[in-house]
């Protein structure tokens, strides 16, 4: 019976729904509340109703109407703006969610649908053992994507079982907080810098974890390439405006995967999607750059990122090695070598300086004295219904400029012209086997982009021309501290794609036991017979065949960074005053404005030039201001505004971090730069 006192007009009725697993008892309750009553009041007097002798820690207050949680427990009803006719869920905040991690296998372990994403992609690096967390987020498979890949299980006569590693026993999966020390180095487990094996003393760290030995080395180690036939069942990009569908789901950091729309044991992917990967060190990241590796793999292989033939092979080289002669080889679990450790970490250094981890103000700059290139190169200007016009001049480039001259004598007097660098696209024009080592400029001027390429003579000339080029355009000089370590990348990378077949060659063809068509894109199966594709890949694989397992896999990854779409996220935007559809292209460092049709750069503006960006959350519209009086607004078509405002305030956030402060994030700076007002 109630008493007549608690029906008072301020008292009514609240529906809670108890998401449990005992079948006996009910799940809907009927509470008599007040306006005044806190949440854990609430929660409270839910857990008295409901008579079940059990851990009720991890449950919270789910308003399914507002898809919000009520995680404020001291804030009352009133405040939170429920009433009657709220529907509110009473259920678990860390549920089973599955996971494909960039090498495509699938984990399940349970995961905060009541954090924030940010915080959640935190907590799976430190299930899965990455560091860095800050640089991948997840991200939700567009139907289009998976329209290739369910007609195929709709005409598959048996059904499609996944591997998946069971990860659940975790301390952060049950609910619990990660180890605070986890990320400290002298917590983390160490692996060999060689083999990437987790090293026998430190192994014990994996003892609170279902990180075991075994599951570690599925994620550390690369496995067996899938065959044509299924690459050919996978979504490949054909346009750019395939390439935006891949970009339109990744999630909102802000937000909980509840507030999202994610349901319990719903598969998301895992990808690195920023592409600054910072400190990384073989000596902890295992892990992390084998899944770097992977996540280049696949986009290389389903041709989400372009690469010239040339490319393909030294990509394709450096695989077949992996898979046939290392990964799978039980000597280079046992191998080490003391020498070969220095050149990882030299080549891990190299690789570092061209990612811009770094803070500006650690650059080291001789301001006094910055050096400069002079030497006869020949100037391409490209001529609509003519040939190209190729001239040799003397060039001269100094500071971000290069300039050119008629020839070394007149280099005292004005130059024919001067072009400034700073600002422009730079991309490699290359192909090593026909001696061309040229250098493609696109300098914006204020009706597009004005396009120049400059003909080096040989190897050497192009690399020093080129490093400079790439620093100019950052708006940095070659006294830079990264000049020399850019001369050397190139370098490397010129001479993994400078070979000859050798007489080992045919040999290795015996002994490595390799369909080439597992290593290459559909588009070089369809071109080259297989016996074809298999010299040519053992031809490039002279180069690199002396690499260790780690080193193999970052040479990869420079060679990855080196194309020239590299980092590079694409979105169909419509530009403020335009009455056509563009493709914005979102790097670590600028935008740039994409001719839809033609794949041409428009404009480019880095974000080192940029005053300030807003969204107008009513119109769905990005404005942003940049120096020199330049604004530009648009709405973007192919996904919601939000992703691309994030992706501007996360790389600005990534790139405040240094090495000298301690791993721990800044998560209150990340929100405002990337949460939004709206």
């Amino acid at each position: 019976m109630i008493s007549s006192s608690e029906y008072g007009s301020h008292s009514w009725e609240l529906l809670v729904t108890v998401d449990h697993q005992h079948e006996e008892v009910q799940k809907e309750f009927l509470l008599r509340v007040t306006g005044d009553l806190h949440i854990g009041g609430v929660m409270l007097r839910l857990v008295e109703q409901i008579k079940i002798s059990q851990d009720w820690s991890d449950y919270a207050l789910w308003w399914e109407q507002k898809k919000s949680w009520l995680l404020k427990t001291h804030w009352t009803l009133d405040k939170c703006g429920v009433q009657a006719d709220a529907k509110l869920f009473f259920t678990t905040q860390h549920k089973m969610l599955r996971l494909r991690l960039p090498n495509m296998k699938t984990v399940r372990l349970k995961v905060s649908f009541s954090s924030m994403v940010f915080k959640a992609v935190s907590d799976i690096c430190k299930i899965l053992n990455i560091r860095r967390s800050e640089e991948l987020s997840l991200l939700k498979q567009s139907e289009d994507t998976l329209k290739k890949k369910k007609r195929k299980d709709k005409n598959s006569k048996e059904p499609v079982r996944e591997d998946i590693l069971n990860l659940c026993n975790s301390p952060v999966s049950s609910g619990l907080s990660g180890s605070p020390g986890l990320y400290s180095k002298t917590m983390t487990p160490i692996y060999d810098p060689i083999s990437g094996t987790p090293a026998s003393s430190t192994i014990t760290w994996f003892s609170d974890s279902p990180l075991t030995e075994q599951n570690c080395s599925i994620l550390a180690f690369s496995h067996p390439n899938c065959s044509p036939e299924t690459l050919a069942e996978m979504y490949q990009p054909r346009t750019l405006a395939d390439k935006a569908k891949l970009n339109a789901g990744w999630l909102d950091s802000s937000r909980s995967l509840m507030e999202q729309g994610i349901l319990e044991d719903d598969q998301l992917l895992l990808r690195f999607k920023y592409y600054t990967f910072f400190d990384l060190n073989p000596k902890y990241d295992a892990v992390r750059i084998n899944q770097i590796y992977e996540q280049a793999r696949w986009a290389i292989l389903l041709e989400e990122i372009d690469c010239t033939e040339e490319e393909m092979l030294i990509f394709a080289a450096l695989q077949a090695y992996h898979v046939s002669k290392l990964s799978l080889s039980s000597e280079a679990q046992d191998f080490t070598c003391e020498s070969e450790v220095d050149e990882v970490e030299a080549a891990l250094s190299n690789l570092e300086v061209t990612l811009e981890g770094g803070n500006a103000s650690n650059i080291l700059e001789d301001i006094t004295d910055i050096p400069k290139l002079a030497d006869n190169l020949r100037l391409v200007r490209p001529r609509k219904l003519s040939l190209k016009a190729i001239k040799p001049y003397w060039f001269v480039f100094k500071d971000t400029s290069v300039s050119y001259f008629k020839n070394k004598e007149s280099a005292q007097g004005e130059p024919i012209e001067k072009l400034n660098l700073k600002g422009c696209e730079v991309v490699p024009d290359v192909n090593v086997a026909a001696k061309k080592f040229g250098i493609k400029l696109l300098i914006p001027v204020a009706d597009g982009m004005n396009e120049v390429y400059l003909r080096c003579d040989n190897e050497n000339q192009y690399a020093r021309w080129m490093a400079a080029c790439v620093l100019a355009s950052k708006g940095k000089t070659m006294a830079d501290s990264s000049y020399h370590p850019e001369v050397h990348k190139i370098l490397s990378f010129l001479k993994m794609k400078n070979w000859t077949m050798s007489p080992q060659a045919v040999s290795d063809s015996e002994s490595i036991d390799m369909k080439p068509e597992c290593f290459v894109s559909l588009r070089y199966t369809k071109k080259y017979k297989s016996k074809q594709l298999a010299a040519r890949i053992l031809e490039a694989h002279q180069n690199v065949s002396q690499m260790t397992l780690v080193e193999a896999k970052l040479r990869f990854i420079q060679a990855w960074q080196s194309l020239p779409e590299f980092g590079l996220s694409y979105y169909i935007v419509r530009f403020k005053g335009s009455k056509k559809d563009d493709v914005l292209g979102v790097s670590y460092n600028r935008l740039i404005r994409i001719d839809i049709a033609t794949g041409d750069p428009i404009t480019t503006w880095r974000f080192s030039n940029m005053k300030q960006w807003n969204v107008n959350w009513e119109i769905r519209q990005v404005a942003i201001e940049f120096d020199q009086n330049v604004s530009i607004a648009f709405t973007c078509l192919s996904a919601d505004c939000k992703i691309i405002h994030e992706y501007i305030g996360g790389y600005i956030f990534l790139s405040t971090r240094s090495k000298d402060q301690n791993e721990t994030l800044d998560e209150d700076l990340f929100h405002k730069l990337t949460g939004g007002q709206e």
